[in-house]
């Protein structure tokens, strides 16, 4: 019986031996890397790392894209009784330096040069970093690499048979098994201690109401840096799937061709793109076959609605179900592979347009909801339980409840341990028992959560009026203009936003509509280009109240950027940031409001 992460992956060594256990791109084909080679690989890294004097409860900092190591470096890590301390890719060297530092970190390990550039300058102030490793061939002075540790392991493993074997099982449920630091919309970021049994639960209950086995293939892109993905990842390698690892973010359409998986974990942003990307096209075809997609959609609509609600399907509905899906979804779902049995999404809400989007054509998307500091998975749909537009029920063995304030709060064994040496912190998100997600939610009448908004994030408009905009951010991404938004209008009379376009999109509309410009920037200020962006604001956000509507917009000229502060690792906003970073701008919006006399109309660019 698994109890730790330490023991579950020398079960599935055991349980499920393939040849194909991981995928990697070298040099432009997909190569395999077995079970047996794998659980090798984990075993002597934890041992040569116990061989370099780490010691249980130490931790390790994980700097690296995604790949086979770095869950190889998580396991032995976790294997040796160590905490893994993983740091997105993205983050700044000042940003690196207090991650390291803070964690307490003894050893440093990143995957290459690149990466290393990033460490190499910061070494001078990282006294108690005993050890740095590289999963490059050839390494820096000073710097070991994984190839060296890995041969103190082997011989180790060597001398002293069986070794290995105790490591794991000195490894207990309650033992600290990770530190992450959240990536903080707000304020310094904190370092969330999770334990074995956080983690190991919260996989099990996934298991038990979602169905994949050593049969599925998994493509694999978010960053492992994120609690979503890596725990997901440690639930695939439980069961014995294949896990490929996708080249980049980038490459997700090209690999998803090549890998053809059954199963793929996303956060909203890559359904958004690829949405306005199929009604990009669908809008720039010929009459004849916009009038066929827009007959299909409506029909796969129709029937995916019968599907959701139990409703008797008839004869006809079903005929012309399948005629849609042989002349446009079989076209689209082949860009996926052709085998997705499900996506999962979560890290951020996905618009209920968009999910109904993918139901119709027949890809499901499971949305769920967790957080960092619950391992996340507090709730997620199922195919017996679902319901576009919520995050499902809550998942076996956690509780959820909505405080008088509409704040969705979690107890169960997922829940942290505590912010790492913040225990003031730690005590104010904890009340009678209860973790307190900062989100605001309900349950609707069958016992599905929906989630409105975050509760720092909620804007009272001066007349007093209650609005989440998050929702409505959603509503403008459905629009293939758009890539993002920022809704904003705290103690202002009205509702406005800024507005980052898809300049490629935009270009091709200002060119085709004969308007010149100069730059992005130029593009973004001339008056028809921000008509024209107010006109989709308008058209993607048609059933919103009067007092949530969007009366004015200011374009901007660039997307928001992890560097600035503007946007997490994870790609969530810091609200805060950015309308400090635009306070002039927004400022210029409501002023020419006040001077012009009006509550409504007209934009800025």
């Amino acid at each position: 019986m698994v109890t730790t992460l330490a023991e579950l992956i020398v079960n599935t060594v055991k349980a499920y031996p393939k040849p194909d256990f991981m995928l990697f791109k070298k040099e432009g084909d997909y190569t395999p890397i077995s079970t047996g080679e794998f659980g090798d690989g984990v075993k002597h890294f934890s041992l040569g790392l116990k061989a370099l004097g780490f010691e249980a409860g130490q931790k390790l900092c994980l700097l690296s894209e995604n790949r086979p190591e770095w869950t190889m470096t998580d396991l032995a890590t976790l294997c040796a009784g160590g905490l893994t301390v993983p740091i997105y890719t993205t983050l700044v060297p000042e940003q690196i330096r207090y991650i390291i530092d803070d964690s307490d970190a003894t050893v440093v390990v990143v995957s290459n040069a690149d990466h290393w550039k990033k460490i190499e300058p910061l070494r001078g102030g990282l006294t108690k970093v005993k050890y740095y490793i590289t999963f490059a061939d050839e390494a820096p002075a000073g710097v070991l690499t994984l190839k060296e540790v890995m041969e103190k392991g082997r011989a180790a493993a060597e001398s002293k048979p069986g070794l290995f074997e105790e490591l794991v099982a000195r490894v207990k449920p309650g033992d600290e098994a990770t530190l992450i630091y959240t990536s903080g919309t707000t304020g310094v970021p904190k370092g969330v201690i999770l334990t074995h049994d956080n983690i190991v639960s919260n996989i099990k209950a996934a298991v038990a109401i979602i169905e994949f086995t050593e049969k599925d293939t998994v493509l694999s892109f978010l960053p492992l840096s994120h609690i979503l993905e890596r725990t997901v990842m440690f639930a695939f390698i439980y069961n014995g799937c294949t896990v490929a690892f996708a080249e980049s973010v980038e490459a997700v359409a090209k690999n998803l061709l090549q890998v053809r998986p059954h199963i793929m974990v996303s956060v909203p942003r890559v359904f958004e793109k690829i949405y306005s990307k199929v009604m990009d096209q669908v809008l720039t075809s010929p009459a004849l076959r916009r009038k066929i997609f827009f007959w299909a959609l409506k029909v796969g609509k129709a029937y995916g609605a019968a599907k959701l609600a139990g409703k008797p399907i008839s004869g006809g509905l079903r005929f012309r179900r399948s005629i849609a899906a042989k002349l446009v979804f079989s076209k689209i779902i082949a860009k996926t592979g052709g085998r997705i049995r499900f996506f999962v999404s979560g890290g951020a809400p996905l618009s209920k347009d968009i999910a109904e989007f993918f139901y119709a054509m027949g890809l499901v998307i499971l949305e769920g909801y967790g957080l960092t500091e619950t391992s996340p998975m507090l709730s997620i749909n199922t195919f017996e339980n679902i319901r576009l537009g919520t995050v499902g029920k809550p998942v076996p063995g956690v509780d959820i409840k909505i405080a008088s304030d509409g704040e969705i709060l979690a107890r169960g064994p997922n829940i942290m341990k505590g912010y790492y040496k913040k225990e003031a912190e730690t005590r104010e998100v904890f009340e009678g028992g209860w973790f307190k997600t900062g989100d605001i939610g309900r349950f609707d009448p069958d016992g599905f959560l929906v989630i409105t908004d975050r509760k720092k994030d909620l804007l009272v408009t001066s007349g007093g009026k209650n609005i989440a905009p998050q929702p409505i951010e959603n509503l403008l991404k459905t629009s293939p203009y758009i890539t993002s938004g920022v809704v904003i209008g705290d103690r202002q009379r009205f509702i406005a936003a800024l507005v980052v376009p898809n300049f490629e999109k935009l270009q091709e509309y200002a060119r085709a509509q004969g308007i010149a410009f100069s730059s992005l920037d130029d593009l973004c200020r001339d008056r028809r280009i921000v008509g024209f962006l107010k006109a989709e604001v308008d058209r993607a956000t048609p059933l919103l109240a009067s007092y949530e509507r969007i009366k004015k917009i200011a374009v901007l000229p660039r997307d928001f950027e992890i560097e600035k502060g503007e946007i997490t690792p994870s790609l969530k906003v810091r609200r805060a940031n950015v309308t400090a970073e635009y306070r002039t701008l927004i400022d210029a919006m409501y002023r020419e409001d006040a001077e012009d006399g009006r509550d409504d109309g007209g934009t800025i660019g």
